[in-house]
């Protein structure tokens, strides 16, 4: 049987996707709104790329639930490969928000009370996003708004949908069970670790000489950060349940600290752009939340918004409190200059390097 040949329109399916704009300006009764049409396909086009976000999410997520990553397998490539798609998608998403820049104020408010009490906010994709990456609900801002299935809320099967997604692993969780796993302060690897200075009680020798050299590169201001650098990576109780100022677990985070300062061996050069990409992920949700507000304060004012939220307030509170991987980028704060850094010993260096 001759196969049927493909055809552009059917193969995207234009007749259900340009035939899904229906403006409620254009009801009888109702005065015709020219940017309604606009405004629908502006966010019919955030929920396609939502949608394309969450079928790379799902991947990255399948990936971390592996047992065992092999770091020097094509999965870790994959992995950096499709985060870096997700914050490009992210980037154009906070560039499409300036087309709206091309709507005026009055040209909105001809059709915005058509669309009482829907709002942006019940955008399932979005918090699902949201809730696959690891944004707990404790950290959220506002937290009353999300569990509410009254006018502006969720619809009783999407609020279902976004609890059960909550309750499983997140993109965060995987990544503190990930980076516990890094298997490089074996004691065989560290036999002949020359240590720099009097190893400090209860800690590794290189975790020592790391504190040590930490803490006399602070100047005068910032010299209670050595007490953040104790509390946050050797806290008193060394667990996942232990240290209440990261999201991360003490070990999590001596793990990414550790890769992010010797990033450039070939066995962390991918596992480092991933830490990285998480972060930029962050940033880019960021400034899509702040195009934003820019966005509404411009269209609305101080005006509440259509799902009964306070508009800009919310807006600005969610920005404010919603990063997710807020511990990776606040490594920063702990770093010092590369020249410093204590050497490590041959058998951790060859096994850093691939090497035989």
């Amino acid at each position: 049987m001759e196969q049927k040949k493909v055809y552009y329109h059917d193969y995207l399916h234009l007749d259900k996707i340009l035939d899904a704009q229906y403006p409620e300006s254009d009801l009888p009764g109702n005065e015709p709104a020219h940017d309604e049409m606009f405004f629908i396909i502006i966010h019919q086009a955030y929920e396609l790329w939502f949608k394309l976000i969450l079928f790379e999410l799902d991947f990255i997520i399948s990936v971390f639930k592996k047992e065992k990553i092999d770091d020097n397998s094509e999965d870790l490539n994959l992995v950096r490969h499709r985060l870096n798609r997700i914050n490009k998608i992210l980037n154009l998403l906070t560039t499409q928000i300036t087309l709206l820049d091309t709507m005026t104020p009055l040209d909105f408010l001809e059709f915005r009370n058509l669309l009482v009490p829907a709002s942006g906010f019940q955008s399932v994709q979005f918090r699902l996003i949201e809730a696959r990456l690891g944004l707990q609900m404790e950290n959220r801002f506002n937290k009353e708004y999300y569990k509410r299935t009254n006018e502006g809320g969720f619809a009783k099967n999407d609020f279902d949908k976004i609890n059960d997604t909550e309750k499983e692993k997140s993109l965060l969780i995987l990544v503190n069970e990930w980076l516990e796993r890094m298997p490089f302060f074996e004691k065989d690897l560290w036999k002949n670790y020359q240590s720099l200075f009097p190893v400090k009680e209860n800690l590794h020798p290189f975790w020592s000489d790391y504190r040590h050299i930490y803490q006399s590169s602070l100047n005068e201001r910032e010299a209670n950060k050595i007490e953040d650098f104790d509390r946050i990576f050797f806290p008193i109780i060394d667990s996942t349940e232990g240290n209440k100022d990261t999201l991360l677990s003490p070990r999590a985070m001596r793990a990414a600290l550790f890769i992010m300062l010797y990033r450039d061996f070939p066995v962390f050069q991918t596992t480092y752009q991933i830490l990285d990409g998480l972060i930029e992920m962050d940033n880019q949700l960021s400034n899509w939340r702040h195009k934003h507000i820019d966005m509404v304060r411009r269209m609305i004012g101080l005006r509440m918004g259509t799902g009964n939220t306070s508009g800009r307030g919310y807006l600005e509170g969610a920005l404010n409190s919603h990063y997710i991987f807020k511990d990776l980028s606040s490594m920063a704060t702990f770093l010092f200059e590369r020249k410093r850094l204590p050497v490590l010993p041959t058998e951790l260096i060859k096994k850093m390097s691939y090497s035989d």
